[in-house]
Formats: C-alpha cells, sequence, structure tokens
C-alpha cells in the first residue's frame, strides 16, 4: 500500500489493546495504532486525527460503541469502522451495520482474520466475519432463528441494553442523553414488542440472546432471573 493504515483502536481494556496494537502495527501496510478507551474519546480522537479506520469494541464505559459508531458517522458518512466484538449474536451485527459499521468480526476469531478485515474493510468493501455472516442470512442452511430482538428500533435496542443491565430509567438518559419521560416511554414501548412485562423478564431476554455476558447470566442464575419458565 502507497500510505500505511492509520488505525484507531477503541476498548476498555489497556491490557487488550496493547496485545491488538502489537498485532496490529506488526503487520505490513499498517502504520500508527492510535487507542482510546471509551466511545466518547473515540469520536473526539477520530474528529481530532482523523485515522483510516476504527476498529471499535462494542462493550465500553459510557456511550456504548454503538452510539460511538452513530456519532462518528454522522460527522463522517464515510468513515471505515470495524466492529471487533466480544458478541457474537447475529442482532449484534445487525445493529452495527444500522449504525454505519463497515465490517464485524468477534474476538474469538484468529488473529489473521482482524488483519484481513482491516484490510478489507480499508478498501471499502463489507466484512462479516464468514461465521457471523451465515448466521444473519436467512436464506443460508442452519441459520439461527431470528431473535425477537430484531423487532426494536436502534434506539430501542440501546435503551433495552441499558435497562437489561440493571440501570435505571434515570441512569439511562444520562447516558443517552434524553429525557426521563422519553426513556420511559421507550421502555414501555420496548416491553411491549417483546410481549414482556417486568424487568426481569427483560434481563433473561437479554442474557438468552446474548446481550448479557457469562457473569450476568451466572449472577441472574443465583437469584432466578435466568431460569427456564417451569
Amino acid at each position: 500500500m502507497a500510505n500505511p493504515i492509520t488505525v484507531l483502536l477503541v476498548d476498555d481494556h489497556a491490557v487488550v489493546r496493547a496485545g491488538y496494537r502489537l498485532l496490529l502495527s506488526g503487520s505490513a501496510g499498517i502504520g500508527d495504532v492510535l487507542e482510546a478507551d471509551s466511545g466518547e474519546a473515540a469520536y473526539s480522537q477520530y474528529l481530532a486525527l482523523r485515522p483510516d479506520i476504527v476498529v471499535m469494541d462494542l462493550s465500553l464505559p459510557g456511550n456504548s460503541g454503538l452510539a460511538a459508531i452513530r456519532r462518528i458517522v454522522s460527522r463522517d458518512p464515510e468513515a471505515m469502522i470495524l466492529v471487533f466484538s466480544m458478541h457474537d449474536e447475529p442482532v449484534y451485527v445487525t445493529r452495527a451495520l444500522e449504525a454505519g459499521a463497515r465490517g464485524y468480526i468477534t474476538k474469538s476469531s484468529e488473529p489473521d482474520m482482524l488483519i484481513e478485515a482491516v484490510y478489507r474493510v480499508f478498501r471499502g468493501e463489507l466484512f462479516i466475519e464468514p461465521e457471523m455472516a451465515r448466521r444473519i442470512d436467512p436464506d443460508s442452511p442452519g441459520a439461527k432463528e431470528v431473535s425477537p430482538l430484531a423487532r426494536l428500533s436502534a434506539r430501542e435496542f440501546e435503551v433495552f441494553s441499558l435497562l437489561a443491565k440493571g440501570r435505571t430509567t434515570h441512569e439511562a438518559a444520562q447516558v443517552l442523553c434524553l429525557s426521563i419521560k422519553t426513556v420511559a416511554n421507550y421502555n414501555t414501548l420496548i416491553k411491549a414488542k417483546l410481549k414482556v412485562k417486568t424487568s426481569a423478564e427483560l434481563t433473561r431476554l437479554a442474557y438468552r440472546y446474548g446481550v448479557l455476558g457469562q457473569e450476568a447470566g451466572n449472577r441472574d442464575r443465583e437469584t432466578g432471573v435466568g431460569e427456564q419458565d417451569g
């Protein structure tokens, strides 16, 4: 490549960033690897430094990676953003692409796939980890049943994620820069769309479809939230 690719690596764990920065910076064609530890920092650094590509985690403190993607794309529709996340549920791929991401791979993928994804997204291609692409293609053999979370809009999904993780309506409103009344209205609409009545049922759905991690699932089982009905 004529000019080295500048990468902004966004992850809230310093050790994780250090490992992937070493991998990226040691790859042919990749130059400076910048770092950010939150969605807010990613947005600020993107505007200030204009990296060629952003490698974005989704689980970030404060605003989520999805919110950061939307903010960046709103300022630069040509932004090249590759999601690199622990979440392997198809609903996350769909939401990331809706927000404006150009690619999606999971942290369980082989290291070489990250490098390939960076190259291909930089060239203007849409790149989704092959296994994930198979799972979100309804016409592919063995594709999973569509998650009920697919019924939610992008904003509804963000509100759902925060409430399912135990945030109060007030806290969710602060994170998303919305009024408490607006979040409360979203909460009512989300429950209606998902056909649930309680916050515990929201949390159960979030765990079942991969929005909450294993640690949260263990806590749910201890309190009975994550148990199957019956």
